[in-house]
């Protein structure tokens, strides 16, 4: 499962726009349109929170009534691909204020995810905190501005809020990246936020500032790798504090295809060049993806996993890579570039996934060009550019 790209044009200086701004126009017009019940501090009904992520199925919905500014009727693109269902229990889940939790392999998109659900909530995905091992609980809890702490003491002028605070306070969406990669006592200063709802600042006693509660809306998504997941396992505590979702590789071939060309349009556009790849070239690579993530071929052949994801994400960095090359670095056939971007990512994580690589030219490519197709042919003859 992976989130799509929109519009490519940014602002000088920006590479890429928070989904708040870089779908405004979508997010207004659903405002407009549905003016169902909310649940307190949403931007939007949860079913236009849905429909948001999801798309409208190539269906114009339309306004109650005119709005300046807003088209009268607007088809919602789909900016995730991937069970509906499960946007929709994500959905629920922030409506009950309850904790989400996005698990699956690295490059499904679940930062994206968070972020389109965020920005469709409350408006914003900018209150964020990016797990790593030094995250300290600051990140969580509050700060202090040390010139003012010097000068006037703990004050509530001097407090410095965490993006959690600020949600808390403003009854938004915190986000949390990577929550795993913190380290447990970090990681645990989310138990009495996430059941208690307030936040309590001793050093502010006896003044009005000394506890800071939730509004209404206040929720918090984070995201976690399941290869990361014995970095800093999760105390039972937090874990029921958050309700699980797996996102799992997009199920359909054809789906993730047409994902991954659009996404690399995208980025070569972003990168100032036309998309000159052909067709054949990305299904081979497509193919190629899916056969080692899955451990068997279209065809039904046994093919040895390599210990690296081969993810959506990393198919369209190579997809992007291919076009690049292909823009400014023009000679010859972009497919010869193939089994060197493979080799790239195979061998990210274990040095062993280099002769499972070879493993699979040796099974699946050598048979497809034995039955006589020209591209996989020229795959095999470039064997001898993995070693």
């Amino acid at each position: 499962m992976t989130v799509t790209e929109a519009d490519t044009n940014t602002p000088t200086g920006r590479q890429v726009l928070p989904a708040e701004e870089r779908y405004a126009a979508e997010l207004a017009f659903l405002a407009a349109q549905d003016t169902g019940p909310r649940p307190p501090g949403w931007a939007l009904t949860p079913r236009a929170v849905v429909t948001f992520v999801c798309g409208s199925d190539g269906v114009e919905l339309a306004l109650p009534k005119r709005r300046a500014g807003l088209p009268g009727k607007l088809a919602v693109a789909p900016k995730f691909v991937g069970e509906r269902a499960l946007v929709e229990r994500c959905v629920v889940t922030l409506a009950g204020e309850r904790g989400l939790l996005l698990t699956g392999e690295p490059g499904t998109a679940k930062s994206m995810l968070s972020e389109l659900l965020a920005a469709a909530v409350c408006g914003t995905s900018a209150l964020t905190v990016q797990g790593t091992a030094g995250t300290t609980e600051d990140a969580f809890r509050y700060g202090w501005n040390y010139a003012l702490l010097l000068a006037q003491g703990p004050t509530s002028q001097a407090l410095v809020d965490s993006p959690v605070l600020s949600a808390m306070r403003t009854g938004r969406v915190a986000r949390v990246e990577e929550i795993t990669r913190c380290l447990p006592e970090v990681q645990d200063a989310l138990v009495s936020i996430l059941s208690d709802r307030r936040v309590s600042v001793p050093e502010l006693t006896a003044t009005e500032d000394a506890m800071v509660c939730a509004a209404p809306g206040f929720t918090v998504i984070a995201t976690a790798n399941l290869r990361d997941r014995g970095v800093s396992e999760m105390s039972a505590a937090l874990k029921r504090r958050f309700n699980f979702e797996t996102v799992a590789p997009i199920a359909d071939a054809d789906a993730e295809a047409d994902l991954i060309r659009r996404q690399a349009v995208a980025a070569v556009q972003r990168a100032g060049a036309a998309f000159g790849v052909d067709d054949a070239v990305l299904d081979a690579l497509v193919t190629v993806f899916r056969d080692l993530r899955s451990g068997r071929s279209a065809e039904g052949w046994d093919v040895e996993r390599p210990g690296t994801v081969m993810s959506t994400a990393e198919a369209v960095q190579v997809a992007a890579s291919l076009g690049v090359s292909a823009a400014y670095l023009p000679g010859g056939d972009v497919l010869d570039l193939l089994p060197g971007h493979l080799l790239g990512v195979v061998r990210k994580d274990d040095p062993a996934d280099h002769a499972r690589l070879l493993g699979y030219w040796d099974g699946p490519v050598r048979r497809r060009a034995q039955d006589g197709s020209p591209m996989w042919r020229r795959l095999w003859d470039l064997r001898g550019s993995l070693r």
